[in-house]
């Protein structure tokens, strides 16, 4: 049985949403992933550290962490409204299966010494990260909502319209 009801009235105050009962402060696990992966564009080396990132469930995130309400979120979360509890499943699930794809990719490219590539996709993996966590951010805040979700996938998919990369002669023929 699920105690939305209840939940809600026990985060008001916090930063746990009270309509989705979810917190953006998990985002702040994939947020580092994608601080060090813009690095590797610059620092190839960079590459070894951000092997090192391991995905993790809300819950685990939250129980690894120094959130003032971490248990209050690892409840609540077990409360949230399906309608943001199982698009945000599926967007962790998408996106932890881009990063496990994405990364060996880079590291084939750096262990040829392909830097230029390297760079590249490396970017291109940024900015599918960064629409996943946009799209968490919306889910999150009740801003998207599993008919929502579904809509945005359909649509245009966030890693897709994310990962959209110019190059500057691109961007200057935006102004032409």
């Amino acid at each position: 049985m699920k105690l939305t009801g209840t939940y809600r009235k026990l985060v008001k105050n916090t930063t746990i949403n009270d309509t989705t009962l979810l917190s953006t402060d998990y985002l702040n696990h994939y947020n580092e992933l994608v601080m060090m992966l813009e690095m590797v564009s610059d620092m190839p080396d960079m590459l070894e550290e951000v092997e090192t990132w391991q995905p993790k469930t809300y819950q685990q995130h939250f129980r690894d962490s120094a959130f003032q309400h971490k248990e209050l979120a690892v409840w609540a979360y077990e409360h949230a409204p399906d309608e943001y509890r199982e698009p945000m499943d599926d967007c962790i699930a998408r996106m932890d299966a881009d990063i496990s794809t994405g990364l060996p990719e880079l590291r084939v490219l750096a262990d040829a010494g392909n830097e230029g590539r390297l760079k590249a996709e490396a970017s291109a993996l940024t900015g599918r990260l960064r629409g996943w966590i946009d799209t968490m951010s919306a889910l999150i805040n009740g801003a998207l909502d599993s008919e929502g979700y579904q809509a945005r996938l359909q649509a245009e998919g966030p890693s897709e319209t994310a990962a959209t990369v110019m190059d500057q002669s691109s961007i200057d023929a935006l102004f032409d």
